[in-house]
């Protein structure tokens, strides 16, 4: 249990006292909503079981004395526009003044963004990229009202970070808001809420924990920041690599589903202490066949391949975690710049194929080159910028068809031998 203590101190250290999480802390978030508002409006996910949890909510809130104005039905997955409308729409005509959240990354999402644009108005559009919220929010005098994030799925970390994404999905193409004002003010994970979660979605969402941790270590190399890095990066994956096979042998493993909330937790922390990169942009542009975190899981071993000449620490720290679980016999310590980085990626292949996860984009439904050709337009768009900005190897949009056109082609392949490294 000593990993457990270990990932909590960090979460403390994140986020201080002003976290609730644990099995069975639902009943808190009346009092920690109180403390912000008294009219709250309720974004809320619809899945089996979920009803208790929400009727504990409603009693919890009504004890501590906040009406609840109303529920809104939660987004379709990746948060699509159309439903961000819905919910705006709600908010203007509820008036809150307390948002709250009941649900995955997207209805986290939509609500962070919905309050956004009852706040400012305008269009989503003009708020995609870095601090843009903030500045109009300094330019306008004016404030978005508390949110309280409850996280269902040990996932994205959309209840801790400063992240909001957003689907069009006529495109296929999904943006993001990057800004610190739309951090919820109030995280809340009762980790008990992940018990009846599904094999498939407890799989993608423990390995988008897993991407967070890992992308932003590989893009934290050189940076003051790199040890606090690197120390949350080996928690958070190796309990991922731990404990997700247990849970997928038995669903209501208690120590199990905590370990994989902590997990998922430590990858929210990470993206706070840097950016993702290569992965992450990819699943953007994956939207319309694969779920965001399965998209990440499935790129995430070729981009180590091409970071490799440049990550050689982080790859010895992952590397330790597989070779540990006995995913690889690879003397790693004997191996350095692309060969090393073979070897993690073939590890992380190995470990997604014991789950009886895909491990290249050919094993799809609905894949076609024309989502090779999409994610690399993507690539070069100046809104998706920060995330070539993140790359441990920096890629220019003059450079992204020559190189990452490769790694694209090596992920619907599985041939790690197509991937180029930059001379």
């Amino acid at each position: 249990m000593t990993g457990f203590e270990s990932a909590r101190g960090m979460l403390r250290e994140f986020k201080g006292d002003a976290y609730i999480h644990g099995i069975g802390v639902l009943g808190q978030v009346g009092q920690a909503t109180a403390r912000l508002g008294s009219r709250a409006a309720l974004v809320r996910d619809v899945f089996p079981g979920s009803e208790k949890f929400v009727d504990a909510l409603k009693t919890a809130l009504a004890e501590a004395g906040v009406e609840l104005l109303g529920e809104i039905d939660g987004p379709a997955p990746n948060a699509p526009l159309e439903d961000l409308a819905r919910v705006r729409a709600s908010f203007e005509q509820m008036e809150p003044d307390v948002v709250m959240s009941f649900g995955g990354g997207s209805t986290i999402d939509v609500t962070k963004a919905a309050e956004v644009l009852r706040t400012l108005g305008g269009d989503i559009g003009q708020f995609f990229g870095t601090g843009l919220v903030s500045e109009a929010l300094k330019a306008s005098g004016k404030s978005l009202a508390p949110h309280v994030a409850i996280q269902t799925v040990a996932s994205s970390g959309a209840h801790l970070t400063k992240y909001s994404n957003i689907t069009n999905v006529e495109t296929g193409q999904k943006k993001l808001i990057v800004d610190d004002s739309i951090v919820p003010v109030q995280p809340v994970f009762d980790y008990k809420v992940t018990f009846g979660a599904p094999p498939s979605l407890t799989s993608d969402g423990a390995l988008d924990g897993v991407a967070h941790s890992l992308e932003v270590l590989y893009g934290a190399v050189g940076k003051p920041n790199y040890q606090q890095v690197a120390e949350v990066a080996r928690e958070s994956i190796g309990l991922v690599v731990r404990f997700l096979p247990r849970v997928l042998d038995s669903a209501t493993d208690a120590d199990g589903r905590e370990a994989l909330g902590l997990a998922t937790d430590l990858g929210g922390y990470a993206i706070m202490l840097g950016g993702t990169n290569g992965g992450h942009l990819t699943s953007f542009s994956l939207v319309d066949v694969l779920s965001h975190g399965r998209a990440c899981a499935i790129m995430n071993p070729y981009y180590t391949v091409f970071f490799a000449p440049a990550i050689g620490e982080p790859l010895r720290v992952v590397g330790e975690i597989f070779r540990d679980a006995g995913f690889t016999t690879a003397p790693l310590d004997q191996l350095g710049g692309r060969q090393l980085g073979m070897a993690v990626a073939e590890a992380m292949i190995s470990f997604q194929r014991s789950i009886g996860f895909p491990t290249t984009l050919g094993e799809v439904k609905g894949f076609t080159d024309g989502h090779i050709d999409r994610a690399l337009m993507a690539a070069k768009d100046p809104q998706l910028k920060m995330k070539l900005e993140n790359m441990p190897v920096a890629l220019t949009a003059e450079m992204v068809d020559d190189y990452m056109g490769p790694i694209l082609q090596a992920a619907k392949t599985g041939d790690l031998s197509l991937i180029r490294n930059v001379s």
